[in-house]
């Protein structure tokens, strides 16, 4: 590989024009995937809350519908891969078509997961058949959307310089979905019973705490607080559909590059066994898929934990908001640091967010809390930002070794989202189980020491422990930057001598005729 690399010829300037990505493209792209990242904030942030305080589910109920959902999407991963990989190209390209036909549905499916049905013993039901539909419907939108960077170009640096843009955009999108849902829905969750000083006429001062309810009983599904989590899901459904109106009229899909018009596509289940038993693909599926779980647990406790753990519930869409502009601010400097230091290198800002997560829990302050969620941003903007700029180097290693097959990008992209989400499910299915062991009550102003002390080690120790357990296998990582200068000069050499294939083939049949 490595000779082969050497002979390279240098690449046309006609040549470096083709495969250079304009920023208009690189940004239309990056906002085609925001939306997801609009909703899926929402609803890490927010739904377990609203599941508990609004909807007024035991937390076992939200537990089920939380890890069910999460394992809908998970399921839906291969599935998708599947139906597309055996797609047809279309005048529009071969993924767009998905995303087009899946938008709309995704829209409904959400509204209704926000919306409080006046019947209260099926309630859980209602969420769960939503919720696994909005997953399904997103995964049927994601997989085809993050396949699309292998279709952008050929060239490693635009691909990754459009994972950066898209990056960008999504952490943009979080912010948005987190500030727009915070904004409208925190006075769902103010409540007017629970003060600094309890009521001077009660002999204990913590009965009075945890029987006054917060909010309001759930029969009530015309209430203020369940108007504006409609609000809010009416909005996010808005962003969809610019998004993929902006996706649609600025992105153009190109054909495989490398392949040649002979080559068939790997069946679907040769190509899951081959991609199963690729070193690389295991190694960074297994480091990120510990990662991102502790992420998910971060995000859905955390507006948990400021509002039970910490005494901070009037500050706690402030501080989501810190997270996700330091992440959003912070995705060029990564960006920079990896092209320069290298990833596996600049994997190392991920675990930023132990230390001052495990003060933020052992000393809560107003002003650490602040200091927290501004480093937990870095952690987060670098937790995004890898795994999607190192999978395209996987699926280039993967194509050097079998040069022949096509059709493999959605079967990498799809069964690493399946990995993700089914890890991301089984940690929500447990987190929320743990609070309903401990006693959680919902509607109460002031929980439990047991669920206090849980929501600590669900924001510190558990996200730690992964975190670490994730950079560790990310160590026997193989793919270096060396190895991906040699992987990225003899594809070139693939490419060209197919270009040659093809051209020779095409003047034998014009001879012939």
């Amino acid at each position: 590989m490595a000779g082969a690399a050497r002979d390279a010829p240098e690449r046309p300037e006609a040549e470096e024009e083709e495969y250079r990505l304009s920023v208009c493209g690189k940004l239309c792209y990056a906002i085609g995937g925001a939306p997801n990242q609009v909703a899926g904030s929402a609803a890490a942030f927010f739904l377990q809350i609203y599941l508990l305080d609004i909807a007024h589910i035991t937390p076992f109920q939200a537990s089920l519908v939380l890890f069910i959902g999460k394992a809908s999407g998970a399921v839906t991963d291969p599935v998708a891969g599947f139906f597309i990989s055996k797609s047809k190209w279309t005048k529009i390209g071969r993924l767009m078509p998905w995303m087009l036909a899946c938008t709309p549905f995704t829209v409904v499916s959400y509204f209704f997961m926000w919306y409080l049905p006046p019947f209260v013993s099926a309630r859980v039901v209602w969420y769960l058949i939503f919720y696994c539909l909005f997953q399904a419907l997103t995964t049927l939108f994601q997989v085809p959307y993050t396949a699309l960077t292998m279709f952008l170009s050929t060239d490693q640096k635009e691909r990754d310089s459009a994972t950066a843009y898209r990056m960008t955009m999504e952490v943009l999108g979080t912010l948005i979905g987190a500030a727009l849902q915070g904004q409208i829905v925190a006075s769902a969750h103010l409540s007017h019973n629970c003060t600094t000083n309890p009521p001077l006429n009660t002999t204990s001062p913590t009965d009075s705490w945890h029987d006054s309810p917060s909010y309001p009983e759930p029969s009530d599904s015309l209430s203020h607080q369940a108007k504006v989590y409609m609000i809010a899901a009416g909005v996010i459904g808005g962003v969809y559909l610019l998004g993929i109106t902006i996706l649609f009229l600025g992105v153009k899909e190109k054909d495989d590059p490398y392949a040649l018009n002979s080559d068939r596509a790997i069946p679907f289940c040769k190509g899951l066994r081959l991609t199963m038993k690729h070193g690389p693909y295991l190694k960074l599926t297994a480091s990120f898929l510990l990662i991102s779980t502790a992420v998910q647990l971060e995000q859905s406790n955390f507006v948990l934990f400021c509002t039970h753990a910490a005494d901070l519930r009037n500050h706690f869409q402030y501080l989501v908001v810190t997270i996700l502009v330091s992440a959003a601010v912070s995705i060029p400097f990564w960006q920079k640091f990896l092209q320069r230091f290298g990833k596996k290198c600049a994997a190392c800002g991920i675990s930023w967010m132990i230390p001052f997560a495990v003060m933020l829990v052992t000393i809560p302050n107003l002003i650490l809390a602040y200091f927290v969620a501004f480093v937990s941003g870095l952690s987060i903007a670098a937790s995004l930002l890898l795994p999607w700029s190192m999978l395209p180097d996987v699926v280039d290693n993967f194509r050097l070794q079998n040069p022949h097959g096509k059709g493999q990008e959605t079967i990498f992209y799809s069964s690493y989202v399946f990995f993700t989400k089914m890890s991301a499910g089984i940690g929500l299915g447990i987190s929320a189980a743990s609070l309903e062991f401990t006693g959680y009550k919902p509607g109460l102003c002031r929980q439990s020491n047991d669920v206090i002390l849980t929501l600590k080690i669900l924001i510190g120790a558990v996200p730690a422990v992964l975190i670490l357990g994730g950079l560790f296998i990310l160590l026997f990582y193989p793919i270096t930057e060396e190895s991906r200068r040699e992987t990225k000069l003899a594809l070139e050499v693939l490419r060209r001598s197919h270009q040659s294939t093809e051209n020779l083939d095409e003047h034998r049949e014009d001879t012939s005729v």
